[in-house]
């Protein structure tokens, strides 16, 4: 017999009560402030600010990417200070399924949150970490998804949180849940950080290896590619968006980090194709973004299921001394990034590029063979990197739903009556 299973034998062999979030928790919201009182630094004595963005909906863990400053003239209350066992939650945002998400603050911290924001401080008799690890169950997600679902409001105020009722073991029970469900979110901390390394030794050979002075031939890429887009009055006539279907119009939420990102997709089956066959994608064609987040790059893999949508680029490469991957790890580089997109960029008044100036781009041209050799040793790091069906990308998706498994199931307690 386990520990925990002794501990439940023990202590609650007849189930658990269910306790209601207002007895045992306090649910506190963030600091609202005006654009005018943010500060661009932390000289000028700034508070710093979190927000929704600093979750990784992923992980439930902080980031720190983007944090905004405000001046100290802001009203901050005490209790809107981060302190050790606070659990940071998403209170209000555009979209419903980044409310809920939240991180544990594992220390005291000089940081404050915003308005969409929430903190929840738990009592004596609850377990913190236990409870952050509710918070992630699908117990919660199915408070939220029961309350917010017959809402047009995207905030979860104190009357969602208040209602929600969950199981509250003994003390004991809820401290060791949380030593093995905490060995599972160990483990997947340990890769994600090796990951992190190893994605930043990626990003260092795949700069040296596509580091090239004089010795290589360079050409602008107009002169090797046909670079096009789908016109504006093509789209409003021609393109009609569904939500099913087997023809997909790649837009640029669909291009994401070298490889195309499927997850949300529109249908285009019932357009006119007759007057869209310059934006057919064929196997081989590069995708780049050049409105919003520009120079994102993907290739198509597939023939007959792609049309561009608007604001992505087709570049569709006619000499056969070009290998396409070459290219899609070329327009990856942080020095293709600064000397290229940044430098086009900055004569814009607008975040976008024109197809002028995208052909414009000069490119190096080594030998095809030496192009082929690149993109082999490319491919097996950016495999170990970035692929989810190996390496350690899988890996940690494997933890992640060993995790949730053992979360759901260890959290599910029969329910007595006091």
């Amino acid at each position: 017999m386990s520990r925990l299973e002794q501990l439940i034998a023990e202590l609650c062999p007849n189930g658990v009560e269910y306790e209601k979030f207002e007895n045992v928790c306090k649910y506190i919201r963030g600091v609202t402030y005006k654009k005018t009182q943010e500060v661009n630094s932390e000289a000028s004595n700034a508070r710093k600010v979190l927000r929704a963005n600093n979750i990784t909906l992923s992980t439930n863990e902080l980031n720190f990417d983007d944090v905004k400053l405000i001046s100290r003239k802001v009203k901050v209350r005490e209790d809107q200070i981060l302190r050790k066992e606070d659990i940071l939650i998403c209170a209000g945002s555009g979209s419903k399924e980044h409310i809920g998400k939240t991180a544990y603050i594992s220390e005291d911290m000089d940081y404050t949150f915003g308005g969409f924001m929430a903190v929840i401080r738990c009592c004596k008799e609850l377990n913190s970490r236990f409870f952050f690890h509710i918070l992630t169950s699908e117990l919660f997600s199915k408070h939220l998804r029961n309350t917010l679902n017959s809402s047009t409001i995207n905030n979860l105020n104190a009357e969602i949180m208040n209602n929600f009722r969950f199981p509250l073991p003994p003390l004991p029970v809820q401290q060791e849940i949380v030593r093995i469900l905490d060995n599972f979110t160990e483990l997947t901390a340990e890769l994600t950080a090796e990951l992190t390394a190893r994605r930043k030794q990626y990003e260092y050979y795949r700069d040296l290896l596509l580091t090239f002075g004089d010795e290589v031939e360079w050409i602008k890429l107009g002169e090797i590619a046909d670079v096009t887009k789908l016109a504006g009055f093509e789209f409003t006539e021609h393109v009609r968006y569904s939500d099913s279907g087997k023809i997909i119009a790649l837009r640029g939420l669909n291009v994401k980090d070298g490889r195309l990102d499927l997850s949300q997709v529109k249908y285009i089956d019932g357009s006119n194709f007759q007057k869209l066959s310059r934006s057919k994608l064929i196997i081989g064609d590069m995708l780049f973004t050049y409105v919003g987040t520009v120079g994102q790059v993907a290739l198509i893999d597939k023939n007959d299921t792609y049309y561009l949508a608007p604001n992505v680029a087709r570049i569709r490469f006619a000499a056969k001394s070009i290998n396409p991957n070459f290219m899609r790890y070329y327009f990856q580089t942080n020095h293709f990034v600064r000397k290229q997109i940044n430098r086009y960029m900055e004569s814009s008044s607008m975040k976008n590029l024109t197809m002028e100036n995208i052909r414009k781009f000069l490119v190096p041209i080594p030998p095809l063979e030496e192009q082929e050799c690149i993109v082999a040793i490319l491919d097996r790091f950016d495999a170990l990197c970035n692929d989810l069906t190996s390496g350690i990308p899988a890996e940690i998706e494997a933890r992640q739903k060993q995790y949730e498994y053992y979360r759901d199931k260890l959290l599910s307690f029969k329910e007595v009556t006091a």
